[in-house]
């Protein structure tokens, strides 16, 4: 009977086998990549890379918004399959995104919706076919890790932006289309929305600038916990003089507190250009004893490093989803709250 080393030992060497060598290999040394923009009726590929989807009508909602963009969605071969809340088995969600990558006809990837998932299937993509075939791949929360593993490994500007359960309004639809369709080089910045749209002042997303100042460097960023999940693994892109931006929703201050803590004692945080904070939607204190401010959490990790840094952007799990450039040249102003795309994202 084999031993639960040598079995061990066994799988080890046969998940590398499968994975390498782009697995072990970041891609940072390599030229930039850009996908072609999307054009009316170009073609979606809808896939499903972490949580299941439960309800067949959140399927037709999606569809609905893809052609409402005036696009043509095609759905994955394992889009509604379900092991527990994963959307599949991990190769099975994977091999629908190699499977699109690899089709000429397919312009763009549009996930379902986050949960988790996208971490355990990174090292069954085939990133040299990806690197073969760029092409649009949007998403946020757990999509963080897709999105950033595949630029990490490719150098293909990736984005975070809108999954397909996404609210789709007007803000949201119109920063998509400037920068996947238009190929602007968009200025982000927060503005009146909701209850603030008739009142003298903003209340809601206020800019709050930690240290002023303006800095350029490769954007990259997302979900604070999905992030932070794969420091140390060969799916983070390199942080060397990086803006680098965060977001979280429901989670405790404290939490957030030790995964900032985790990041700076990586080393993360030292290497970076410059920072952006943008919603930590539904994170509150724990009741049970007392918090630290997220306001004070971000400011101690960050205040320290003296450099360019601002809070309060209109990233997150929010109504309107920004379409963000992951790997792509920016300049931030941590005065003015803003996040200037130095070139078009796409081709």
């Amino acid at each position: 009977m084999i031993n639960r080393r040598t079995f061990l030992l066994s799988l080890a060497a046969t998940s590398s086998v499968l994975t390498s060598p782009l697995k072990l290999v970041r891609a940072d040394r390599r030229p930039l990549l850009k996908p072609k923009r999307l054009q009316p009726g170009s073609v979606v590929g809808i896939v499903s890379p972490a949580g299941a989807t439960f309800v067949r009508e959140e399927l037709n909602i999606v569809i609905d918004a893809v052609k409402g963009l005036g696009l043509v969605p095609r759905l994955a071969p394992h889009l509604l399959e379900r092991y527990g809340y994963l959307a599949g088995k991990d190769k099975d969600r994977a091999a629908d995104i190699n499977q699109f990558f690899s089709d000429s006809s397919i312009a763009a990837i549009l996930p379902i919706r986050g949960g988790w998932g996208c971490s355990r299937m990174l090292s069954y993509l085939d990133y040299q076919r990806i690197r073969q075939n760029p092409k649009i791949l949007v998403g946020f929360s757990d999509v963080t890790a897709l999105i950033l593993g595949l630029n990490a490994q490719t150098n293909i500007v990736t984005f975070h932006g809108p999954n397909g359960l996404s609210s789709w309004r007007t803000t949201q639809t119109d920063y998509f289309r400037r920068v996947l369709f238009s190929g602007e080089t968009v200025t982000f910045q927060n503005m009146k929305d909701g209850d603030d749209s008739d009142r003298l002042m903003q209340v809601k997303y206020r800019k709050q600038t930690i240290t002023s100042g303006k800095a350029k460097g490769r954007l990259i960023g997302g979900n604070l916990s999905v992030l932070s999940a794969i420091v140390g693994s060969p799916y983070l892109p390199d942080f060397r003089g990086a803006i680098l931006f965060l977001e979280d929703t429901r989670e405790n201050i404290y939490r957030i507190d030790r995964m900032m803590t985790h990041l700076k004692i990586a080393g993360l945080f030292d290497k970076l250009a410059g920072f952006v904070f943008g919603q930590c939607s539904d994170c509150s204190p724990d009741a049970d004893y007392g918090s630290l401010t997220l306001e004070e959490v971000i400011w101690d990790h960050i205040k320290p490093l003296g450099i360019p840094a601002w809070s309060g952007a209109m990233i997150g799990h929010i109504e309107n989803v920004l379409t963000l450039p992951i790997g792509l040249e920016v300049e931030i102003d941590a005065d003015a709250g803003t996040i200037r795309m130095l070139e078009p994202a796409v081709e």
